[in-house]
């Protein structure tokens, strides 16, 4: 994407980015599909185009279903963040056992290709750290459109507890790193883990601590 096709997108996701900071809104399974048309909006660009777009938002939808229909109670502090078919997980949920049903669930949704576990257990958190969270992300994806190195719109972004979680795609090993070190100059910070894919389908984690690079873990427990 280049020239005028790329200035007028990224100004698409700013304004979007501006709307949603003055309507914070919970994150909860029933929630999910606030943006679906903004995000078929700009999927052209993205990889996968607006088919992988509609794919993902069917995939969100039929994991919230099925959470839904499981106890919407139990996972209503988690997160569905889906790109390609890797789907990532995050959040909060009160027992082990929890933990583990959800992501039994999200893997029977038709198309998931992976799904990324990064659900924590039982950690009491406060309206302050939503906020916090909810800042940090508009603050990294204003920073990460702004890029003109950063295809931004191929990255999705959770935060918890001040834990910035990364997903999706670079077109070069500089490209992700970039993705990372920006992520990392965002004050509260606590932590950057990456699930970015290289183009050419390489898998990589790494973590703020700067210690390297190792492939993401593939969540595929046997139940």
């Amino acid at each position: 994407m280049h020239g005028n096709n790329t200035n007028i997108i990224k100004i698409f996701v700013i304004s979007a980015i501006l709307l949603s900071s003055l309507a914070i809104q919970a994150c909860t399974p029933v929630g999910i599909m606030t943006g679906a048309g903004a995000a078929v909006g700009v999927s052209a660009a993205r990889e996968g185009g607006i088919s992988g777009t509609l794919t993902d938002l069917r995939i969100e939808a039929d994991i919230s279903d099925k959470w839904f229909k499981y106890d919407l109670d139990t996972f209503s502090k988690l997160n569905i963040t889906v790109l390609g078919g890797r789907v990532m997980l995050t959040g909060i949920v009160q027992e082990q056992n929890h933990r583990v049903e959800a992501v039994r669930l999200a893997w029977q949704a038709e198309g998931v290709k992976e799904v990324i576990n990064e659900i924590n257990i039982n950690e009491a958190g406060t309206a302050g750290n939503y906020l916090n969270d909810k800042w940090i992300a508009t603050r990294l994806r204003t920073a990460l459109t702004l890029d003109g190195d950063v295809q931004s719109i191929n990255y999705a972004i959770e935060v918890v507890r001040g834990v910035v979680y990364v997903l999706g795609t670079a077109y070069t090993q500089n490209e992700l790193n970039q993705v990372i070190a920006t992520a990392r100059t965002i004050p509260n910070v606590r932590q950057v883990v990456s699930y970015i894919k290289l183009a050419d389908g390489n898998v990589q984690q790494k973590t703020s601590d700067g210690t390297g690079v190792e492939p993401a873990p593939k969540i595929n427990e046997d139940y």
